[in-house]
């Protein structure tokens, strides 16, 4: 899909959207504007800011609209206000409108940039590092208060817009769709949209992105991302010649998919482009097998395997069979295991099988999950939404039964001549409690689909019995890490993660259920095959991975500096093209 096409449908998209799915509106579309911002370390601007006005300035409408509050006899009256936020250098380009709901008594209004500190008693433009557009005269202010002929004059019913571009630090303006041209150039980083009324009655209201411009952004985004391809593109590679950077990329390829076990294909690609194919075939089948196993779920298996083709590989680095300990105690509540049960191995050939776009939104979709169950409710042993550090046969003990989920360790009685063991006097079901087995819309990860018939351990009473065993020797085992090695947060978290599984009835569709996704097992599965790798003096990870996150690093690093090329340098778009 061009990103022509992308922004129509965004356009498209935006306009049927109603007024219940607002915030979500919003979302969406700033992140379709500016896909390189990253709000947690720099937010974009979304409001005015109410504390940093000057006090003629009112806000109402969520602090989208501006009314003139002053008394407006002279210039000394003007108030200005600026949003929340600067704008991120990662937009590349930023743009927003301002509408003029009225333009009061004079009109005296203007719209456009300023730093932080600059003095908000002025109309934008009439000091240092301050540039305004305003609506009495049409003229531009850049850090003074001697105007420039620019553009129309605008008033009552009026949307003005002001962009800035990032990549060539200058500033243009609209005027109800129209492009004025460029007002300023050679603007400093880190400006703020501004406004600035000056006389009673004059109201208008901001659009940041959170509905549709009236003028059409899309084709200078477009231009401007165009040229910074180009611009990478055309850079000249210094120290080496074409055809030498075209082995090189070769290579780079070549180790990639030897890698991932992408046997088959990295032999044909080394015969296309005469390149010598000296790898061995074994060792990479013998990844195949262990990875297929553990993306199959098998991790019992995979770890014998493993084992038995790499002898004291797993020995040496005790962190990572305590990894692969805990995904084999996940596999087990979800009844894959080979420990629990006896499948078809899935016909996957690589550690790469799913796109990590739709893993991260699993993610973020089961992190928000997690917070909002855990606020608001108070179950034991759960701390800042964390489950508290205690033993495993207490954690069994307390939580399980809390969560009302099986009583496994109460059930140890004679199974009746029904099929059912008896509990209390009683006949109950034999491997799981009523609650579980008619359990309703349990969300099944692997077809996004709802199961209505997923069973702890596949439903299984002696599966059970296996899998609290062997969550005491784990438990054990991470008890030997600690005292040998010291404290390992990554350790101790996933041993929370997967222990807390056993706290709910339906462990599929609850907080922690995330772990269940058969997309987590590739995490661990690359780990085991960079340790693999290590093992027989290979790297850890292929040299184009190791490139690509070199390139998003450098991307970043441009964003802190604010260089707004960063906004249209992305690497994942460059590297498809």
């Amino acid at each position: 899909m061009t990103m022509t096409s992308q922004y129509n449908n965004e356009r498209i998209i935006m306009e049927s959207y109603n007024n219940k799915s607002m915030q979500h509106h919003i979302v969406d579309r700033l992140k379709l504007l500016y896909p390189m911002v990253n709000e947690e370390e720099t937010p974009l601007p979304r409001a005015w800011s109410p504390k940093d006005k000057y006090n003629y300035i009112g806000l109402s409408q969520n602090n989208l609209r501006v009314h003139y509050k002053g008394y407006g006899k002279t210039h000394k009256d003007a108030a200005s206000v600026r949003t929340t936020h600067p704008i991120p250098a990662a937009c590349g380009l930023y743009y927003f409108e301002v509408k003029i709901v009225s333009k009061g008594r004079d009109g005296y209004m203007g719209i456009g940039l300023s730093a932080h500190g600059v003095n908000v008693n002025r109309l934008p433009g009439w000091d240092k590092n301050s540039y305004g557009y305003h609506g009495d005269d049409g003229h531009s202010f850049c850090s003074s208060g001697t105007g420039q002929p620019y553009g129309p004059t605008f008033t009552t019913g009026d949307i003005i817009g002001c962009g800035v571009n990032l990549v060539d630090n200058t500033a243009f303006y609209t005027k109800n769709g129209h492009h004025l041209g460029i007002a300023f150039t050679d603007l400093p980083s880190n400006l703020y949209p501004t406004v600035g009324l000056q006389t009673p009655g004059e109201v208008v209201d901001a659009n940041f992105g959170q509905a549709p411009f009236v003028f059409d952004i899309t084709d200078m985004i477009d231009e401007l991302r165009a040229r910074t391809r180009l611009q990478i593109i055309n850079h000249p590679s210094l120290g080496h010649g074409q055809g030498q950077w075209q082995s090189i990329l070769h290579k780079m390829v070549s180790t990639y998919l030897v890698h991932h076990g992408y046997c088959a294909t990295a032999e044909a690609f080394a015969n296309t482009t005469n390149q010598i194919f000296g790898e061995d075939l074994g060792s990479i089948k013998n990844r195949q097998k262990i990875l297929k196993l553990v993306l199959a779920g098998r991790m019992g298996e995979a770890i014998d395997l493993t084992s038995k083709l790499y002898p004291g590989l797993l020995e040496k680095d005790l962190n990572l069979m305590f990894a692969l300990k805990c995904r084999q105690f996940v596999e087990m509540v979800n009844g894959t295991d080979s420990e629990i049960f006896h499948g078809n191995i899935d016909n996957q050939t690589s550690v790469i099988q799913s796109t990590k776009v739709l893993e991260k939104t699993i993610i973020m979709r089961c992190e928000e999950l997690n917070y909002n169950n855990m606020n608001g409710r108070n179950e034991e042993n759960f701390i800042n939404g964390e489950v508290e550090d205690v033993e495993m046969e207490e954690f069994i003990s307390n939580e399980i039964k809390d969560h009302r989920l099986v009583e496994l360790e109460q059930r140890k009685s004679t199974v009746g001549t029904n099929g059912y063991k008896k509990f209390n006097g009683d006949d109950i079901a034999m491997d799981i409690d009523q609650s579980i087995q008619n359990v309703q819309n349990s969300y099944d990860f692997s077809n996004n689909t709802c199961n209505k018939y997923k069973q702890l351990c596949g439903g299984n009473k002696h599966a059970i019995e296996k899998m609290l065993d062997f969550g005491r020797q784990l438990y054990a085992q991470s008890m030997q890490l600690r005292q040998k090695h010291g404290k390992n947060e990554n350790n101790k978290r996933m041993l929370r993660d997967a222990f807390s599984l056993l706290a709910y009835s339906n462990p599929w569709n609850s907080p922690v259920g995330w772990q269940l996704d058969p997309l987590q097992r590739e995490t661990v599965c690359a780990r085991l095959n960079s340790a693999i790798l290590e093992s027989t003096n290979l790297p850890r990870r292929p040299p184009l991975e190791v490139t690509v996150c070199h390139a998003r690093e450098l991307v970043h690093l441009m964003s802190n500096v604010g260089l707004g090329a960063c906004g249209f340098a992305v690497v994942d778009d460059i590297i498809q093209y």
